[in-house]
């Protein structure tokens, strides 16, 4: 139950969601298909834990940190692992190649551990220092041996077509490499502790990824979080709306009413709210790496648009647009909407950085009309000025004029006020948050959004 529990934690750490009961039923599974078959363990606790498909991938990492093939050992199982030398590595990717033809997983998986263990070592000690699948893989380059294998497999099923082939050739060599990564994991685990390795070296889901450091393909995946994540909100901004349509004691008039029961409060009196959605203005900087961060947040915003009255989405680098439209039509292909803004919007003027006091200035200037006393308004950006004048007067205008104001800043609250940096001062005026990943802006939008 210690590797249950662990692995429980370290889940938990990547975000999931997982509660007593669940970790209960998890024991109870384990118990109903016992530990002799590795995948029947993993599935039953994949079942018991995980709440849905994207999070799989996450949880076999870490299932192979606190439940490694093969047990506690090399993985081997009992061969000698290379000694790095030119033979042993021709001799290991003629193995590889067989083994890939075949798709024998059993092999793969030994082919894996003594593949690090040989040539994944790196250190000067007796022993190796620590394990890097990088240097492995390097070495022994396995997506070279797809001609190889190529020739192998066709003449035992000729009527395969090359390019059918060829992908399924790819598609073994890239599982290959993540057996090859997972061993490596295994190991520095071993020396480094599981708890701390399933932490800092898995990654976790799209999720919980930096906006300033997301790659092309997490940006992908995120999108593709967007109606889920709507829809979650969605129910919750509703569920708060039904609460709050109850109203608040009204004191006065239930201490008044209180008097014909002789001072007891029988039937308080309730202060209906007037009925009404407030209305949303999103102001968004789309420049350089920020620019993930607030496609996200607008793509996430449109597909909320029926719980408010209005909504209305401004971009800006050095110059403010609107772009409520091309957010509408933009759902459709939403991997194409930061180019469109860019494309059709009028956002720089004779030079193409980011210039938050131009932008405010004329925001407060064009724009005031969006903003008023039932308008919610949310900034996105980094509060990085290209130490220009931050134009803080621009901002209490808008600020005075809002119903409230939520500065999302996807920097780490640490390097505010470093470098360009305006972010303390802005903060002294509007209510700045750090909203880094997608997992921390969806509980800010539930949190903050009036109802």
């Amino acid at each position: 139950m210690e590797r249950l529990t662990g692995l429980v934690a370290a889940l938990r750490d990547h975000g999931f969601g997982i509660g007593t009961g669940e970790t209960l039923d998890a024991g109870h599974a384990l118990e109903a298909v016992g530990f002799t078959d590795r995948e029947r363990v993993q599935e039953a606790l994949a079942a018991t834990l995980l709440h849905g498909e994207r999070q799989r991938p996450v949880f076999d990492r870490v299932f192979d940190l606190y439940f490694p093939l093969g047990g506690d050992g090399d993985g081997s199982g009992g061969r000698t692992a290379p000694d790095g030398t030119a033979a042993d590595l021709a001799e290991l990717r003629e193995r590889l190649a067989a083994a890939l033809a075949a798709d024998d997983g059993a092999a793969l998986a030994l082919l894996a551990a003594e593949a690090v263990g040989g040539f994944g070592g790196y250190g000067s000690g007796p022993e190796s220092d620590g394990w890097s699948s990088y240097r492995t893989l390097s070495r022994l380059r396995p997506e070279t041996l797809l001609a190889r294998v190529r020739e192998a497999r066709r003449s035992e099923e000729p009527e395969f077509a090359d390019r059918l082939l060829d992908d399924e050739i790819r598609r073994r060599i890239e599982a290959f490499r993540e057996r090859v990564r997972t061993e490596a994991r295994r190991r520095v685990a071993e020396r480094q502790g599981r708890d701390r390795v399933a932490r800092r070296a898995v990654a976790g889901t799209a999720d919980g990824v930096d906006f300033l450091l997301a790659g092309r393909a997490q940006l992908d995946e995120l999108r593709r979080t967007v109606r889920p994540l709507a829809r979650k909100l969605a129910t919750r901004l509703a569920a708060r709306r039904r609460r709050a349509a109850r109203g608040e004691i009204d004191l006065r008039r239930t201490l008044r009413r209180s008097l014909s029961t002789g001072g007891v409060p029988v039937r308080p009196v309730l202060r209906r709210r007037r009925p009404g959605r407030p209305e949303l203005v999103l102001l968004c900087d789309v420049s350089g790496s920020v620019a993930g961060f607030a496609q996200f947040t607008m793509l996430l915003v449109q597909a909320l648009h029926d719980q408010f009255s209005r909504v209305r989405v401004f971009a800006f680098v050095n110059r403010v647009d609107e772009v409520t439209g091309l957010i509408a039509r933009g759902a459709a292909d939403p991997a194409g909407l930061g180019d469109r803004i860019l494309a059709e919007a009028e956002l720089t003027g004779w030079h193409g950085q980011s210039d938050y006091g131009t932008a405010l200035g004329e925001f407060a200037d064009r724009y005031a009309e969006a903003v008023g006393p039932r308008t919610v308004l949310f900034v996105l950006g980094d509060a990085r000025t290209n130490r220009a004048d931050p134009n803080l007067a621009a901002l209490k205008r808008v600020a005075d004029r809002a119903r409230r104001v939520h500065w999302l800043n996807p920097e780490q609250p640490s390097l505010w006020g470093t470098g360009d940096s305006e972010a303390p001062a802005y903060a002294e005026i509007v209510d700045m948050r750090p909203c880094r990943n997608a997992r921390q802006l969806g509980a800010l939008i539930g949190r903050l959004l009036p109802v």
